[in-house]
Protein backbone atom coordinates (compact mmCIF):
# COMPACT_ATOMS: atom_id res chain seq x y z
CA UNK A 1 0.00 0.00 0.00
CA UNK A 2 1.85 3.12 -0.88
CA UNK A 3 2.10 5.88 2.07
CA UNK A 4 0.74 8.71 0.57
CA UNK A 5 -2.35 7.16 -0.43
CA UNK A 6 -2.51 4.93 2.80
CA UNK A 7 -5.61 7.22 4.98
CA UNK A 8 -7.40 7.57 1.96
CA UNK A 9 -7.38 3.92 0.56
CA UNK A 10 -8.48 2.20 4.51
CA UNK A 11 -11.30 4.82 4.82
CA UNK A 12 -12.66 3.50 1.25
CA UNK A 13 -12.16 -0.18 2.19
CA UNK A 14 -14.28 0.62 5.13
CA UNK A 15 -16.82 2.10 3.40
CA UNK A 16 -16.84 -0.61 1.53
CA UNK A 17 -17.16 -3.25 4.01
CA UNK A 18 -19.83 -0.97 5.68
CA UNK A 19 -21.78 -1.34 2.56
CA UNK A 20 -21.46 -5.03 1.92
CA UNK A 21 -22.72 -4.98 5.38
CA UNK A 22 -25.81 -2.99 4.22
CA UNK A 23 -26.32 -5.25 1.70
CA UNK A 24 -26.57 -8.36 3.97
CA UNK A 25 -28.48 -6.29 5.94
CA UNK A 26 -30.82 -5.40 3.60
CA UNK A 27 -31.58 -9.11 2.14
CA UNK A 28 -32.18 -10.32 5.80
CA UNK A 29 -34.50 -7.32 5.98
CA UNK A 30 -36.36 -8.57 3.20
CA UNK A 31 -36.33 -12.21 4.00
CA UNK A 32 -37.72 -11.59 7.36
CA UNK A 33 -40.52 -9.22 5.69
CA UNK A 34 -39.24 -6.95 7.85
CA UNK A 35 -38.83 -3.68 5.36
CA UNK A 36 -42.67 -1.98 5.82
CA UNK A 37 -42.43 -2.17 9.69
CA UNK A 38 -41.04 1.09 9.48
CA UNK A 39 -44.08 3.50 7.43
CA UNK A 40 -42.74 6.86 8.05
CA UNK A 41 -39.14 8.05 6.50
CA UNK A 42 -37.28 10.63 8.58
CA UNK A 43 -33.69 11.11 7.50
CA UNK A 44 -32.70 13.54 9.92
CA UNK A 45 -34.32 12.61 13.53
CA UNK A 46 -35.55 9.03 12.98
CA UNK A 47 -32.10 7.91 14.47
CA UNK A 48 -33.83 6.92 17.68
CA UNK A 49 -35.95 4.29 17.82
CA UNK A 50 -39.11 3.78 20.15
CA UNK A 51 -38.31 3.50 23.96
CA UNK A 52 -41.67 3.58 26.43
CA UNK A 53 -44.24 1.65 25.68
CA UNK A 54 -46.76 4.13 24.47
CA UNK A 55 -43.87 4.86 22.18
CA UNK A 56 -44.07 1.40 20.97
CA UNK A 57 -47.74 1.53 21.06
CA UNK A 58 -47.84 4.38 18.46
CA UNK A 59 -45.27 2.73 16.05
CA UNK A 60 -47.54 -0.51 16.09
CA UNK A 61 -50.69 1.16 15.46
CA UNK A 62 -49.33 3.24 12.57
CA UNK A 63 -48.32 -0.34 11.14
CA UNK A 64 -51.62 -1.11 11.35
CA UNK A 65 -53.03 1.06 9.14
CA UNK A 66 -50.88 -0.33 6.37
CA UNK A 67 -51.73 -3.54 3.97
CA UNK A 68 -48.99 -5.53 5.17
CA UNK A 69 -50.32 -6.06 8.70
CA UNK A 70 -54.26 -5.80 7.42
CA UNK A 71 -53.49 -8.91 4.88
CA UNK A 72 -50.42 -10.89 6.22
CA UNK A 73 -49.90 -10.26 10.13
CA UNK A 74 -53.12 -9.27 11.10
CA UNK A 75 -52.91 -11.69 14.32
CA UNK A 76 -49.52 -10.08 15.45
CA UNK A 77 -49.04 -8.21 19.04
CA UNK A 78 -46.32 -5.20 20.10
CA UNK A 79 -43.52 -7.77 20.65
CA UNK A 80 -43.37 -9.22 17.38
CA UNK A 81 -43.97 -6.36 15.76
CA UNK A 82 -40.72 -5.43 17.23
CA UNK A 83 -38.73 -8.41 16.33
CA UNK A 84 -39.56 -7.35 12.27
CA UNK A 85 -39.04 -3.65 13.43
CA UNK A 86 -35.30 -3.75 14.88
CA UNK A 87 -34.31 -5.35 11.08
CA UNK A 88 -35.86 -2.56 8.87
CA UNK A 89 -34.82 0.10 11.69
CA UNK A 90 -30.82 -1.53 12.03
CA UNK A 91 -30.85 -1.72 7.92
CA UNK A 92 -31.84 2.46 8.15
CA UNK A 93 -29.08 3.05 10.56
CA UNK A 94 -26.53 1.42 9.07
CA UNK A 95 -27.22 3.70 6.09
CA UNK A 96 -26.98 6.73 8.33
CA UNK A 97 -23.62 5.35 9.26
CA UNK A 98 -22.43 5.10 6.03
CA UNK A 99 -23.01 8.21 4.76
CA UNK A 100 -21.13 9.31 8.02
CA UNK A 101 -18.35 7.36 7.63
CA UNK A 102 -18.13 8.47 4.16
CA UNK A 103 -18.67 11.91 4.58
CA UNK A 104 -16.63 13.03 7.73
CA UNK A 105 -13.50 11.55 7.14
CA UNK A 106 -13.78 13.14 3.30
CA UNK A 107 -13.78 16.64 4.94
CA UNK A 108 -11.20 15.97 7.25
CA UNK A 109 -9.30 14.40 4.69
CA UNK A 110 -9.76 17.16 2.46
CA UNK A 111 -8.95 20.04 4.60
CA UNK A 112 -5.67 17.97 5.88
CA UNK A 113 -4.33 17.77 1.78
CA UNK A 114 -4.84 13.60 1.50
CA UNK A 115 -6.89 13.49 -0.86
CA UNK A 116 -5.23 14.88 -4.53
CA UNK A 117 -7.14 16.91 -6.78
CA UNK A 118 -7.95 15.07 -9.54
CA UNK A 119 -9.76 11.98 -6.66
CA UNK A 120 -12.18 14.98 -5.63
CA UNK A 121 -14.65 15.09 -8.03
CA UNK A 122 -14.54 11.03 -8.05
CA UNK A 123 -15.48 11.33 -4.58
CA UNK A 124 -18.29 13.59 -4.74
CA UNK A 125 -19.84 11.07 -7.12
CA UNK A 126 -19.64 8.63 -4.89
CA UNK A 127 -21.65 10.89 -2.34
CA UNK A 128 -24.45 11.64 -4.46
CA UNK A 129 -25.10 8.17 -5.30
CA UNK A 130 -24.99 7.50 -1.80
CA UNK A 131 -27.70 9.99 -1.07
CA UNK A 132 -29.73 9.02 -3.73
CA UNK A 133 -29.68 4.88 -2.11
CA UNK A 134 -31.23 6.22 0.35
CA UNK A 135 -33.98 8.02 -1.60
CA UNK A 136 -34.25 4.74 -3.53
CA UNK A 137 -34.88 3.12 -0.56
CA UNK A 138 -37.27 4.96 0.63
CA UNK A 139 -38.89 4.66 -3.01
CA UNK A 140 -39.00 0.90 -2.95
CA UNK A 141 -40.44 0.80 0.71
CA UNK A 142 -43.32 3.66 -0.63
CA UNK A 143 -44.29 0.65 -3.44
CA UNK A 144 -45.48 -1.74 -0.32
CA UNK A 145 -47.86 0.80 1.86
CA UNK A 146 -49.88 1.55 -0.82
CA UNK A 147 -52.47 -1.73 -1.46
CA UNK A 148 -50.12 -5.03 -1.94
CA UNK A 149 -48.11 -5.71 1.45
CA UNK A 150 -44.88 -6.19 -1.36
CA UNK A 151 -42.82 -3.93 -2.39
CA UNK A 152 -42.22 -3.46 -6.09
CA UNK A 153 -39.78 -5.41 -7.75
CA UNK A 154 -38.54 -3.10 -10.09
CA UNK A 155 -37.86 -0.73 -7.12
CA UNK A 156 -35.91 -3.84 -5.15
CA UNK A 157 -33.95 -4.31 -8.61
CA UNK A 158 -32.82 -0.50 -8.54
CA UNK A 159 -31.84 -0.20 -4.82
CA UNK A 160 -29.78 -3.47 -4.98
CA UNK A 161 -28.06 -2.47 -8.01
CA UNK A 162 -27.17 0.80 -7.01
CA UNK A 163 -26.04 -0.61 -3.89
CA UNK A 164 -23.81 -2.65 -5.69
CA UNK A 165 -22.94 0.19 -8.17
CA UNK A 166 -21.33 2.64 -5.40
CA UNK A 167 -19.69 -0.84 -3.98
CA UNK A 168 -18.01 -1.41 -7.25
CA UNK A 169 -17.41 2.35 -8.02
CA UNK A 170 -15.47 2.74 -4.92
CA UNK A 171 -13.47 -0.26 -5.18
CA UNK A 172 -12.07 0.43 -8.29
CA UNK A 173 -11.33 3.96 -6.40
CA UNK A 174 -9.32 1.58 -4.33
CA UNK A 175 -7.81 -0.53 -7.27
CA UNK A 176 -6.39 2.71 -8.58
CA UNK A 177 -5.22 4.25 -5.82
CA UNK A 178 -3.26 1.41 -4.64
CA UNK A 179 -2.27 0.82 -7.59
CA UNK A 180 -3.12 -2.95 -8.28
CA UNK A 181 -1.33 -5.01 -10.86
CA UNK A 182 -2.49 -4.63 -14.40
CA UNK A 183 -1.43 -7.07 -17.52
CA UNK A 184 -1.74 -6.30 -21.06
CA UNK A 185 -4.37 -8.92 -22.92
CA UNK A 186 -5.38 -9.77 -26.26
CA UNK A 187 -8.23 -7.45 -27.51
CA UNK A 188 -10.54 -10.82 -27.54
CA UNK A 189 -9.83 -11.67 -24.16
CA UNK A 190 -10.45 -8.29 -22.91
CA UNK A 191 -14.22 -8.75 -24.86
CA UNK A 192 -14.79 -11.74 -23.06
CA UNK A 193 -14.40 -9.96 -19.78
CA UNK A 194 -16.63 -7.22 -20.59
CA UNK A 195 -19.35 -9.49 -22.01
CA UNK A 196 -18.99 -11.63 -18.63
CA UNK A 197 -19.28 -8.81 -16.95
CA UNK A 198 -22.43 -7.44 -18.52
CA UNK A 199 -23.69 -11.32 -18.08
CA UNK A 200 -22.84 -11.13 -14.87
CA UNK A 201 -24.50 -7.65 -14.29
CA UNK A 202 -27.91 -9.58 -15.63
CA UNK A 203 -27.74 -12.37 -13.50
CA UNK A 204 -27.47 -9.95 -10.20
CA UNK A 205 -30.68 -8.06 -11.96
CA UNK A 206 -32.59 -11.23 -11.93
CA UNK A 207 -31.39 -12.13 -8.62
CA UNK A 208 -33.13 -9.25 -7.59
CA UNK A 209 -36.35 -10.06 -9.36
CA UNK A 210 -36.34 -13.92 -8.27
CA UNK A 211 -36.02 -11.83 -4.79
CA UNK A 212 -38.27 -9.39 -5.27
CA UNK A 213 -41.54 -11.76 -6.86
CA UNK A 214 -40.72 -14.76 -4.10
CA UNK A 215 -39.98 -16.47 -7.25
CA UNK A 216 -37.89 -18.50 -5.33
CA UNK A 217 -40.19 -20.48 -3.37
CA UNK A 218 -41.60 -22.75 -6.08
CA UNK A 219 -40.07 -24.89 -8.52
CA UNK A 220 -37.27 -26.23 -6.09
CA UNK A 221 -35.73 -28.39 -7.63
CA UNK A 222 -32.76 -28.59 -9.75
CA UNK A 223 -31.56 -28.84 -12.67
CA UNK A 224 -35.27 -29.07 -14.15
CA UNK A 225 -38.39 -27.48 -12.67
CA UNK A 226 -40.58 -29.74 -11.48
CA UNK A 227 -39.53 -32.23 -14.33
CA UNK A 228 -39.54 -30.18 -17.19
CA UNK A 229 -36.56 -27.46 -18.73
CA UNK A 230 -39.69 -24.90 -18.67
CA UNK A 231 -42.96 -25.17 -17.74
CA UNK A 232 -46.02 -23.61 -19.87
CA UNK A 233 -46.77 -21.55 -17.18
CA UNK A 234 -44.08 -19.04 -18.31
CA UNK A 235 -45.62 -17.71 -21.26
CA UNK A 236 -48.74 -16.90 -19.54
CA UNK A 237 -48.64 -13.01 -19.11
CA UNK A 238 -49.98 -10.84 -22.07
CA UNK A 239 -48.50 -9.48 -23.40
CA UNK A 240 -45.57 -12.03 -24.08
CA UNK A 241 -42.62 -9.34 -23.43
CA UNK A 242 -43.64 -9.02 -19.83
CA UNK A 243 -43.21 -12.52 -18.66
CA UNK A 244 -39.32 -12.17 -19.03
CA UNK A 245 -40.20 -9.25 -16.22
CA UNK A 246 -42.92 -10.03 -14.24
CA UNK A 247 -43.64 -13.59 -14.53
CA UNK A 248 -41.82 -15.43 -11.76
CA UNK A 249 -41.24 -18.67 -13.60
CA UNK A 250 -39.92 -17.25 -16.17
CA UNK A 251 -37.96 -14.59 -14.05
CA UNK A 252 -36.38 -18.08 -12.03
CA UNK A 253 -35.46 -19.57 -15.42
CA UNK A 254 -33.59 -16.93 -16.02
CA UNK A 255 -31.81 -16.91 -13.08
CA UNK A 256 -30.58 -20.28 -13.31
CA UNK A 257 -29.49 -20.16 -16.88
CA UNK A 258 -27.84 -16.83 -17.00
CA UNK A 259 -25.61 -18.11 -13.76
CA UNK A 260 -24.94 -21.44 -16.00
CA UNK A 261 -23.52 -18.96 -18.62
CA UNK A 262 -21.52 -16.81 -16.42
CA UNK A 263 -20.12 -19.79 -14.85
CA UNK A 264 -19.33 -21.45 -18.67
CA UNK A 265 -17.83 -18.43 -19.76
CA UNK A 266 -15.61 -17.70 -16.77
CA UNK A 267 -14.45 -21.69 -17.04
CA UNK A 268 -13.71 -20.49 -21.00
CA UNK A 269 -11.81 -17.23 -19.67
CA UNK A 270 -10.03 -19.49 -17.44
CA UNK A 271 -8.80 -21.74 -19.70
CA UNK A 272 -7.27 -18.97 -22.12
CA UNK A 273 -5.86 -17.05 -18.74
CA UNK A 274 -4.11 -20.76 -18.19
CA UNK A 275 -2.56 -21.21 -21.68
CA UNK A 276 -1.41 -17.20 -21.25
CA UNK A 277 1.20 -18.58 -18.73
CA UNK A 278 0.55 -15.06 -16.35
CA UNK A 279 0.66 -15.54 -13.15
CA UNK A 280 -1.03 -12.61 -12.71
CA UNK A 281 -4.20 -13.31 -14.64
CA UNK A 282 -4.10 -16.81 -13.90
CA UNK A 283 -4.44 -16.24 -10.16
CA UNK A 284 -7.16 -13.80 -10.97
CA UNK A 285 -9.54 -15.90 -12.80
CA UNK A 286 -8.70 -18.45 -10.57
CA UNK A 287 -9.85 -16.87 -7.80
CA UNK A 288 -12.86 -15.97 -10.10
CA UNK A 289 -14.05 -18.85 -10.51
CA UNK A 290 -13.76 -20.13 -7.17
CA UNK A 291 -16.09 -17.64 -5.95
CA UNK A 292 -18.27 -18.07 -9.12
CA UNK A 293 -18.75 -21.50 -8.57
CA UNK A 294 -19.53 -21.01 -4.52
CA UNK A 295 -22.15 -18.55 -5.76
CA UNK A 296 -23.38 -20.75 -7.88
CA UNK A 297 -23.81 -23.94 -5.52
CA UNK A 298 -25.23 -21.37 -2.69
CA UNK A 299 -27.35 -20.34 -5.36
CA UNK A 300 -29.28 -24.40 -6.08
CA UNK A 301 -29.09 -25.31 -2.75
CA UNK A 302 -30.93 -21.69 -1.58
CA UNK A 303 -33.43 -22.90 -4.41
CA UNK A 304 -33.69 -26.73 -2.63
CA UNK A 305 -33.94 -25.55 0.53
CA UNK A 306 -36.96 -23.26 -0.60
CA UNK A 307 -35.04 -20.22 0.53
CA UNK A 308 -33.59 -20.21 4.03
CA UNK A 309 -32.32 -17.23 5.45
CA UNK A 310 -29.08 -18.71 6.34
CA UNK A 311 -28.39 -19.38 2.91
CA UNK A 312 -30.70 -16.83 1.05
CA UNK A 313 -28.14 -14.17 2.85
CA UNK A 314 -25.21 -16.25 2.53
CA UNK A 315 -26.04 -16.11 -1.51
CA UNK A 316 -26.59 -12.59 -1.53
CA UNK A 317 -23.40 -12.13 0.18
CA UNK A 318 -21.88 -13.97 -2.42
CA UNK A 319 -23.16 -11.64 -4.83
CA UNK A 320 -21.07 -8.77 -3.54
CA UNK A 321 -17.79 -10.74 -3.67
CA UNK A 322 -18.32 -11.98 -6.85
CA UNK A 323 -18.97 -8.24 -8.06
CA UNK A 324 -15.65 -6.73 -6.15
CA UNK A 325 -13.87 -9.67 -7.75
CA UNK A 326 -15.05 -8.87 -11.22
CA UNK A 327 -14.28 -5.19 -11.05
CA UNK A 328 -10.94 -6.23 -10.10
CA UNK A 329 -10.68 -8.39 -12.98
CA UNK A 330 -11.80 -5.76 -15.62
CA UNK A 331 -9.60 -3.02 -13.46
CA UNK A 332 -6.16 -5.76 -14.19
CA UNK A 333 -7.18 -5.74 -17.92
CA UNK A 334 -7.56 -2.81 -19.16
CA UNK A 335 -3.70 -2.22 -20.13
CA UNK A 336 -3.29 -1.65 -23.55
CA UNK A 337 -0.69 -2.42 -25.58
Amino acid sequence: MPHSNRAVIVWLIIVCITIFSMVVVGGITRLTESGLSMVEWRPLIGIVPPITEVEWQQAFDAYKAFPQYQKVNSGMDVEAFKGIFYWEYGHRVLGRVIGIIFFVPFIVLLWLGKIEKPLVPKLCIGLVLGGLQGLMGWYMVKSGLVDQPRVSHYRLAAHLMLALVILGYLAWLVMALWPAPQVQVSTRFRRLVHSMTGLLLLQILYGAFVAGSRAGYGYNTFPLMNGVLLPESAFQIVPYWLNWFDNQVMVQFMHRWVGAGVLMLNGWLFILAWRSANSTLLKLMGLMLAVIIGQFLLGVLTLLYVVPIGLASLHQAGACVVLVVMVALNYTVQKKA
